[in-house]
């Protein structure tokens, strides 16, 4: 079977260690691929670093199909999901994800009401109900906060992060290197005050 790796879908999986993948190595070479990579079509939608081992290793793994999913923001509401509920995902990277969730299903609920407007329109006798996506809005900070497991400051503080801070904050706040209060004061300084408080 052709596997597909869509680089838009690795973006939400922050990499792994260089401790956790020499681990994830280890396990697979001695043990094989235990769990099933979960598939739609021919995209790989989870086990992206047990994959690539297993390329490397020439090791067999077996693939699961997930039926379930309808479009492309189907699997990404799903990976957002599945990386909510991990321990070892950092707050940050929690409240990145409980973010894109409250666009994506912003985005569909818009396009959802205009489509509902467009079929009203066009029978105009029948009053249209507009469907709603199945996953829970996140209309408020407080939503957001709770899908992430996150107080409502820190998804504040992950907001201005995202916003304005430069690269090299970002990617010491992923890394655990700044925390989050840190990296939010500092992100509103300029850019080379950033990168410098960054290392």
């Amino acid at each position: 079977m052709n596997i597909v790796v869509n680089p838009d879908l690795q973006a939400y999986i922050d990499p792994l260690t260089p401790e956790e993948y020499t681990s994830l190595v280890r396990s697979i070479l001695a043990e094989g691929c235990r769990d099933a990579l979960v598939l739609w079509g021919q995209v790989l939608v989870d086990g992206h670093n047990r994959y690539g081992i297993c390329q490397k290793h020439g090791i067999a793994f077996q693939t699961v199909q997930n039926t379930r999913f309808a479009s492309m923001e189907d699997v990404h509401l799903w990976m957002i999901d599945q990386h909510l509920g991990r321990r070892s995902v950092s707050d940050y990277q929690r409240g990145v994800l409980a973010l894109r969730q409250r666009e994506i299903v912003a985005e569909r609920r818009s396009r959802a009401l205009a489509l509902a407007a467009e079929a009203a329109q066009a029978t105009a006798d029948e009053p249209a109900t507009p469907p709603m996506p199945e996953a829970a809005a996140l209309k408020s900070r407080e939503d957001i906060a709770r899908a992430a497991r996150l107080s409502s400051s820190q998804v504040v503080q992950i907001e201005k992060i995202q916003k304005q801070a430069a690269p090299e904050l970002v990617a010491a706040v992923r890394a655990g290197a700044i925390s989050l209060n840190a990296a939010a004061a500092v992100a509103s300084l300029p850019a080379e005050a950033q990168k410098a408080a960054a290392l």
